[in-house]
């Protein structure tokens, strides 16, 4: 965990970067308009977020510098953004199946998409190489000169601690093993974390008043001496993100937003073993007919099972009639960004009052399923909410966000993904309308 904190000035220098270019945009907007400063411009959330967190990915994850939020022209960016984007969220859904189910038939006769998947694979993993051969260079170096490589990336700290002398041959790690992990880490670390990112944000634009409480609550920790963090020196932005990660209303806000869209939102596992799995409901037969004496359901050795992290996080037998709704609207009707809020007029969010039987449900992430449960549950969580709550916090402090007429809907391919209605061969978007936050004098 320490060397995670270690990380934070980097997550908060990009999420510094990605304000400073909405803010050059909306500058520029105004300047070729003639509008006024404060005028919101349309900007896809979506497409610049993943930029900034695949920029983060890169740097805290490998020490490498992708610079897409400046520019998205980097071969390992395309090559993600074509195997996740083109090949498989706009790919055909039944084919995707088949992949799953038979993919040495897949192998065998590929489609476009699969031929793009591949091609990008061979993209990742040539890079990815490169940045593992880079680190050994690094460390053998720094072996010869009697110093110790100074690398605080993941990467590096995994190459380290398996070049240990202390570290049994059996137990090292092969770098067949380090690239996948890489993919893995790239997938986790960049994807997923900017979908809740966006989704959050997409929220906050559709209710107005909790995005305003949420301002309120963060602006009360913000450093008071300059509103450029990158000012800070890296013990205040520990000292910062300290604050921030305590903070109940943007811990509330992010489980809300976490359980009601999962980034991924269901996963898949092959039993090794027989197994009777215990259930809440008696078992429905494949006839339609209910058994009422049969709470478990056999499960054969090499069976598929679906494991539905949604359904899990919004079944309304556990969460009430409202799981499906984000319950975080604050009741008043005359409510205005710049006043303040009368919390004694806020009703109860569903956090602070958890039913007995959501209470009850396990997960890394309590109560939710979102980051997954027991030994195969997300390794990257921690980072995760470092990167989710350190963007929010940046990009709640210095825009307003409204929604635009365009509707949004989500879209399971992979990941949960936005897209705008009608405009689904356009890819994943999320506009929403951004403007400068302005306090109140």
């Amino acid at each position: 965990m320490q060397n995670l904190r270690a990380l934070a000035p980097i997550v908060f220098s990009k999420g510094e970067e990605l304000k400073q270019r909405w803010s050059n945009m909306i500058a520029t907007s105004s300047n070729d308009h003639e509008k006024p400063l404060d005028e919101a411009v349309r900007i896809d959330v979506c497409h610049w977020v993943s930029r900034a967190t695949f920029d983060v990915i890169g740097a805290a994850g490998f020490g490498y510098e992708f610079n897409a939020i400046k520019d998205e022209t980097n071969e390992l960016f395309c090559a993600y953004n074509d195997m996740f984007e083109v090949a498989i969220s706009q790919g055909n859904a039944l084919r995707a199946l088949f992949n799953i189910y038979f993919p040495s038939i897949s192998r065998l006769f590929p489609d476009k998409s699969m031929r793009i998947v591949e091609r990008s694979h061979k993209t990742i993993y040539r890079v990815a190489s490169q940045l593992i051969e880079e680190n050994k260079r690094k460390i053998q170096e720094a072996e010869k000169s009697g110093t110790s490589f100074l690398g605080k990336d993941l990467l590096s700290l995994l190459m380290k601690s398996n070049a240990s002398i202390d570290l049994p041959p059996e137990h090292r790690i092969s770098d067949g093993d380090i690239l996948d992990n890489i993919n893995t880490f790239m997938f986790a670390g960049s994807d997923t974390t900017s979908l809740s990112v966006t989704w959050t944000l997409l929220m906050l634009a559709q209710h107005p008043e909790t995005q305003a409480r949420l301002r309120q609550e963060l602006l009360s920790i913000a450093p008071s001496s300059t509103g450029n963090l990158a000012s800070l020196t890296e013990q205040e932005i520990h000292s910062l993100y300290d604050n921030i990660a305590n903070l109940p209303f943007l811990n509330n806000v992010c489980r809300e937003s976490l359980r009601l869209v999962p980034p991924v939102h269901s996963s898949i596992r092959v039993a090794l073993q027989d197994d009777e799995v215990p259930t809440s409901y008696p078992v429905h037969r494949r006839d339609g007919t209910i058994d009422e004496g049969k709470r478990s359901v056999l499960v054969p050795k090499g069976s598929f099972v679906h494991v539905a992290v949604e359904g899990f996080n919004l079944d309304k037998g556990i969460w009430g009639e409202d799981a499906w709704e984000f319950r975080y609207v604050v009741p008043l009707r005359d409510y205005r960004v710049s006043t303040s809020i009368d919390s004694r007029r806020i009703s109860p969010e569903r956090w602070d009052n958890l039913p007995e039987a959501a209470a009850q449900l396990p997960g890394l992430y309590p109560n939710i399923l979102t980051f997954s449960a027991g030994p195969r549950s997300c390794i990257g969580m921690r980072f995760s909410l470092i990167e989710f709550k350190t963007f929010i916090y940046i990009l709640i402090t210095s825009f307003v966000f409204k929604v635009t007429d365009e509707k949004i809907s989500k879209a399971n391919v992979l990941v949960t993904r936005p897209y705008v209605s009608g405009k689904y061969k356009e890819g994943s978007q999320c506009p929403l309308l951004v403007s400068r936050y302005v306090p109140p004098e």
